[in-house]
């Protein structure tokens, strides 16, 4: 038996009480959760009684194969890279151990909606780096010495950045889809707005007002308007309503708000998430002292870095100013008109060439 399998025996295999319904193009996995007891973050604070919770794909016994860990984007889990997870995919199970880890404060791993001795508002802000820090030290946990490649989208690219900062040495390679180095002004503004939706009906709610739906003005912001282009939006919705005349998006906003509800995803983490999402900056991490340049020239393992030419969240000029401070990396412009989402398995064409793009780099 293989380092990794006798790991796992010794850690909770779970199935997520609050797994979303299972989608398309989802890969299922055993899942598992590990306690890492109380973990130190990096303001100071701690989060009590820390669980990470993670899947894991492929044959845990075959020593032979390679580990790569999947990171998971803002409001997503460890499903998010499932569109480069598969048979005879990037992320190939046959030919790789893949851990597809969920990041602090989505609902699986510890949250301020599952905390119970610090829920809510009670519990400490986390940031990427501490996210980096918790898959660091489960790696650690499960006797896993090094990484044959730290991949991820959005949020998830970010966090893989992160990861060739702090831990230069710990992987062969990188793979950091639509990321920044540093968020935005723009992005920090899309997350500012989406919070203060949220944050309003949680008002209305605590004031003792009628409920309202958090989530009613967040989905059209965050599932059309910083996630697509116009190009793109109008055609789907042209496309929704299938009657020539008709472009009201009213209906396919609608279906989308029942969709997102059903993920059971709670406003507390999107909120603590989107805020750790704003103090993102590599320079801030290790000994940098905010120079975001100087820490992404420490990145020693070869990169691949893959953003449109137009993404209304994370800006893709973050993308590519990211991969020209990296030493050794390939930048990769996606086809696609689906803006931030063409990283993911919507746009069937950009998946088909990410995932040949990068099965040629990892290779």
């Amino acid at each position: 038996m293989s380092d990794l399998a006798e790991a796992l025996l010794t850690v909770s295999a779970v199935q997520p009480l609050r797994h979303p319904p299972f989608q398309l193009g989802w890969v299922d996995a055993p899942h598992y959760s590990v306690s890492l007891g109380d973990f130190p973050l990096d303001s100071g604070g701690v989060i009590e009684d820390f669980s990470i919770s993670f899947a894991v794909h492929g044959d845990s016994r075959d020593d032979r194969l390679p580990i790569a860990l999947a990171l998971c984007a803002i409001g997503s889990t460890h499903h998010r890279m499932d569109f480069m997870i598969g048979t005879g995919q990037a992320l190939d199970p046959s030919r790789l151990r893949i851990l597809a880890i969920d990041a602090i404060g989505n609902g699986l791993t510890t949250s301020p909606s599952t905390s119970r001795s610090q829920p809510g508002y009670l519990f400490p802000q986390f940031t990427i780096g501490d996210m980096v820090r918790s898959q660091a030290s489960l790696v650690k946990r499960l006797g896993i010495e090094k990484l044959d490649l730290v991949a991820g989208a959005s949020m998830g690219g970010m966090q893989s950045l992160a990861w060739g900062v702090m831990y230069p040495e710990a992987m062969r390679r990188i793979v950091a889809l639509t990321p920044m180095a540093k968020t935005t002004p723009w992005a920090r503004l899309v997350n500012l707005l989406a919070r203060s939706t949220l944050e309003r009906g949680m008002c209305h709610e605590l004031g003792g007002e009628p409920a309202t739906d958090p989530w009613y003005d967040w989905v059209p912001l965050m599932l059309a308007l910083s996630m697509r282009t116009p190009s793109q939006f109008d055609a789907e919705i042209l496309d929704f309503c299938r009657s020539p005349g008709k472009s009201d998006p009213c209906p396919w906003l609608d279906l989308r708000r029942s969709w997102w509800r059903s993920q059971g995803f709670e406003s507390i983490d999107w909120i603590y998430q989107s805020r750790a999402y704003d103090l993102h900056d590599v320079g801030k991490l290790g000994s940098f002292n905010g120079d975001t340049v100087a820490a992404l020239n420490s990145v020693r393992a070869p990169t691949f870095i893959a953003a449109p030419s137009l993404d209304l969240y994370n800006p893709a000029d973050a993308a590519v100013w990211a991969s020209r401070h990296i030493p050794e990396c390939h930048y990769m412009e996606i086809n696609s008109v689906y803006g931030h989402m063409a990283a993911s398995g919507l746009d069937q064409s950009a998946s088909r060439a990410l995932n040949d793009a990068v099965a040629r780099f990892i290779a």
